[in-house]
């Protein structure tokens, strides 16, 4: 991604917006044609307003998804720092781009919000999906249950490092006990993108076990997230 960004900088321009067709030029094509007609590029012309004297807003916008192989979910990841580093590209434009990403995200997670029913490790997953896709940083949520298996509520516990995090038992069960739920599911990130349990992973799931049985809220999983993945501890007959 990096020499994608270095070569971001050769991108070679083209005429201004105002000299193209008028079908042609981002804000009017999406008028007359929707926005499934524009590209990614077009989009993010739009979002940024201007290019500069040499590169209209759409060249910005290609050298932005040239950087990043044209994944969104690459773009995603991208610090405001990052995006500065591209031509044309300053804070306010970083900010802009940077905030429209985070909205779709939270459509994502509004829409997961729905009453969901936990039946499987896939459904742990694709839930918990919005809150920990493009995390550079590991992060400790449960996700509470009433006693049709019905999410009642999703809670960090704690955001840490990329080589870890610091869950306390203690502060996972207050909040279980506070929202009375009937039972809980664990969940934690790796941005490595390795599945594999730690020795603290394995410690952790069996105090939280243990603990749940005496509360009568029992762990019914505990899922190690990443980007394409993930880990069950349920599924692996470890709860």
């Amino acid at each position: 991604m990096t020499e994608n960004l270095l070569q971001a900088t050769n991108y070679i321009p083209t005429l201004g917006i105002k000299s193209w067709a008028e079908d042609d030029r981002p804000r009017e094509k999406l008028l007359l044609k929707g926005r499934s007609a524009l590209s990614d590029a077009e989009l993010i012309a739009i979002l940024i307003g201007s290019g500069t004297a040499k590169l209209t807003a759409v060249d910005v916008g290609k050298l932005i998804m040239s950087a990043v192989g044209n994944d969104l979910n690459a773009l995603a990841k991208l610090s405001i720092k990052d995006l500065r580093k591209i031509k044309g590209i300053g804070e306010a434009k970083a900010i802009t781009i940077v905030s429209a990403l985070e909205l779709g995200r939270r459509r994502k997670e509004t829409a997961a919000a729905a009453k969901t029913t936990i039946t499987c490790s896939a459904d742990i997953y694709n839930y918990i999906k919005p809150n920990l896709l493009d995390l550079p940083h590991e992060e400790f949520w449960i996700i509470l249950l009433n006693r049709s298996n019905v999410v009642m509520k999703k809670i960090q516990i704690s955001s840490g490092g990329v080589a870890g995090t610091v869950a306390d038992p203690k502060i996972i069960f207050s909040q279980a006990l506070e929202h009375k739920c009937s039972s809980l599911i664990l969940v934690h990130n790796h941005p490595s993108g390795n599945t594999k349990p730690s020795a603290a992973d394995i410690t952790l799931t069996k105090k939280a076990k243990e603990a749940g049985l005496l509360l009568d809220m029992p762990v019914l999983d505990h899922i190690i997230f990443t980007e394409n993945d993930y880990y069950s501890f349920a599924d692996e007959g470890l709860l």
